[in-house]
């Protein structure tokens, strides 16, 4: 049931350090409105009643994808999630990125929602968040006093948790690393409905020996956080991909998850998901022949 919103003062300020100022003078009462998919749900659904709207959607510095071979890719937080997921830059250099956006909701909703704002909900099932993870991604947060770089594991610190404190994350950055990768969501339906579970998984092959030599696997909707599966990720690096160290990879994965019990799933249902799709999903970027796949 949709509920009658209560009276908030709205500010559309067209420079960041407008948005900065009306934030901290406004601090623990205010909101940031960008994409608004998740702030206005939260509103009419949720209950939540924010004094004052700070909408930065005017500040036309933070809608940007660029690229650059030795620097990465940046994007800008306001960017949406359609433009990420059809932007040529990141489908040629970073295609789980794209693919993984474009799990995101449906097509009208990608059209309003914002990377930076998909990120900041801070949603344990936040469908970019595990392949931004891969990629290791960091995000730059600025404040009246200046502005620091942080890995965006650092940035999570809970459900509807981030680090900011009277900041506002502005961009994205991708490091120039070659990867593939895959993102596998599992969910009731393909479109709108969030992630049950959420797997990416990301590597960079030695194409002499046909071993890996960095892997990622990052868990979404298991944990309070998108999690690394760190111990998966240890016996899989340096070694060359075979279903009997795969099969161990993705028992290593399901023991890193410990999700909720909640309407969508239960805990166990979702443990044993996560087995299954890092399974598939090592296996699909190996190459290995699906008669293996039992």
């Amino acid at each position: 049931m949709l509920r009658k919103l209560k009276k908030f003062d709205y500010f559309k300020p067209s420079t960041l350090s407008e948005a900065l100022t009306l934030l901290n003078s406004y601090d623990g009462q205010a909101k940031i409105l960008a994409g608004g998919t998740d702030l206005l749900v939260g509103m009419k659904v949720k209950g939540q009643s924010p004094r004052y709207i700070i909408d930065i959607k005017g500040i036309p510095e933070l809608n940007n994808i660029n690229n650059d071979s030795g620097q990465g890719l940046t994007m800008g937080a306001l960017a949406t999630i359609r433009a990420v997921e059809n932007s040529p830059l990141v489908k040629e250099n970073y295609p789980l990125l794209s693919s993984a956006a474009g799990l995101v909701g449906s097509v009208q909703v990608r059209n309003k929602a914002t990377i930076g704002g998909n990120l900041c909900n801070a949603a344990p099932s936040a469908e970019t968040a595990p392949s931004l993870i891969c990629l290791d991604a960091r995000v730059k947060i600025e404040s009246l006093t200046g502005e620091r770089v942080i890995s965006l594991e650092e940035f999570f610190k809970g459900p509807g948790l981030t680090a900011l404190d009277k900041e506002i994350l502005t961009e994205i950055q991708l490091p120039p690393r070659k990867k593939k990768g895959i993102y596998i969501k599992h969910s009731p339906r393909r479109a709108m409905d969030i992630a049950v579970v959420g797997v990416a998984v990301a590597v960079t092959d030695d194409n002499e020996e046909g071993k890996w030599d960095d892997v990622k696997i990052a868990l979404g909707a298991v944990a309070p956080t998108p999690i690394r599966a760190r111990n998966a990720e240890e016996i899989l690096t340096g070694e060359k991909p075979e279903f009997e160290l795969i099969e161990k990879a993705a028992a290593l994965a399901q023991k890193a998850a410990s999700p909720i019990f909640d309407v969508r799933a239960s805990a166990g249902y979702r443990k044993k998901i996560v087995g299954i799709l890092v399974r598939r999903a090592l296996i699909h970027l190996s190459g290995l022949s699906k008669e293996g796949d039992r």
